[in-house]
């Protein structure tokens, strides 16, 4: 049994089904990435599992215990965190604020503060930053603090939406140093990632999604190596 487990899921927008009986199991201390071209379901994956869309069938488990019916901050708190894609912060917050936002759902003063200091550790830009606000941050400092406040709820797996997307070479490898500083860590990840084979680099394992449906699983070196993955989905 996986610490996250999605079988047959099928979920979309309305009368809008996106996906179609996905299956996607995720072990404990694994890096698990999702990948396929644009409109395959990889973010309404993540968004059902989240809460933030309903499921039109299939099960969602988080160590052993069904998610169905939970909501986000219900969600976050089982120990489940979660990084959207675009970056969002909160552009008229300091970057501290940004992170005490995160731990919303921590309750003990003492957790929160060990968070913090635990946060700025791991991203020492943030630190230096602390004062400054979220807007003013660059792309890639902004992704970091979207990565900051999802930790500060120390959760137990993280799943990352897009994170290097639209960021500078020097970000998008401090970004992926970070996800592997984290692995490293104990940290259990699922990431969808629009660099495909930068993302099977450092996973354990990946699932490619087609129109909605499970189309390749393997290692992530397996997966690399497969012609026709590498064709239709990493550029040859």
């Amino acid at each position: 049994m996986g610490l996250l487990e999605l079988k047959d899921v099928e979920a979309g927008y309305g009368r809008i089904q996106i996906l179609h009986k996905v299956s996607i199991t995720v072990q404990v201390q694994e890096v698990v990435c999702v990948i396929g071209p644009n409109g395959a379901g990889k973010s309404t994956t993540f968004k059902v599992v989240m809460g933030f869309i309903n499921r039109m069938g299939g099960q969602i488990l988080f160590d052993g215990h069904s998610v169905l019916g939970s909501r986000p901050d219900q969600i976050l708190s089982l120990g489940l965190g979660y990084v959207p894609q675009g970056r969002i912060v909160f552009n008229q917050m300091t970057v501290r604020e940004n992170l005490e936002m995160g731990g919303f759902v921590e309750r003990d003063r003492h957790k929160l503060r060990s968070s913090m200091d635990y946060v700025f550790n791991f991203f020492p830009r943030l630190a230096e930053r602390q004062k400054q606000l979220g807007g003013t941050l660059s792309g890639g400092e902004q992704q970091m603090l979207a990565m900051g406040r999802a930790l500060m709820t120390r959760p137990r797996m993280l799943m990352l939406d897009e994170p290097s997307l639209g960021l500078s070479p020097r970000f998008m490898d401090e970004v992926f140093e970070k996800i592997v500083a984290l692995a490293k860590d104990g940290m259990t990840i699922m990431l969808v990632e629009q660099n495909a084979a930068r993302a099977l680099e450092i996973s354990h394992r990946g699932y490619v999604l087609e129109l909605g449906r499970n189309r390749f699983e393997g290692s992530g070196q397996d997966l690399l190596g497969n012609r026709e993955v590498r064709s239709m989905y990493l550029g040859g």
